[in-house]
């Protein structure tokens, strides 16, 4: 039975990166024997095809490069991801080192104007301001950012 949950675990893993946690759950959600997953995962470790922290690079590159994504955000979905928080941590540190977040800022509020250069109105300003904020970027940066943006007219 052991084998039938790792060469499961293994078939999951090649369709896409999963943490640990989410593996877990998955072959639990399976009703595989729970000595059988712990035997899988701490092989698959030891094979390091199963590596938490592989996975957390793999979600930041994504939700930075993809979805346009702020530090604060990136974090949540690393940990929603069932990873640790030091982990998740040291992944953004390293991830937002490399890129330039006031461009990415930037970025992601003109993927959002879709070709306009101003805001229109206070109503469209609190807005995108929301909207950033929930992203993942520090307020006090979207509020400047976007200041620039109500000035040009």
């Amino acid at each position: 039975m052991s084998d039938d949950t790792y060469l499961t675990a293994l078939k999951m893993l090649a369709r896409r990166e999963l943490s640990e946690a989410q593996l877990r759950q998955r072959l639990l959600r399976r009703r595989h024997d729970p000595d059988a997953i712990e035997a899988a995962l701490t092989r698959l470790k030891s094979e390091r095809n199963l590596d938490d922290e592989r996975v957390a690079g793999a979600i930041a590159r994504s939700e930075t490069n993809l979805r346009k994504r702020g530090r604060f955000r990136v974090t949540r979905q690393i940990e929603a991801a069932g990873i640790a928080s030091s982990i998740a941590k040291r992944v953004v540190d390293e991830t937002f080192a490399a890129i330039d977040g006031d461009a990415l800022l930037t970025q992601a509020l003109a993927r959002r104007l879709r070709g306009r250069t101003r805001i229109e109105d206070d109503r469209e300003f609190q807005r995108l301001y929301r909207y950033l904020v929930a992203q993942g970027f520090e307020p006090d940066r979207v509020m400047a950012l976007l200041r620039t943006y109500n000035r040009e007219q």
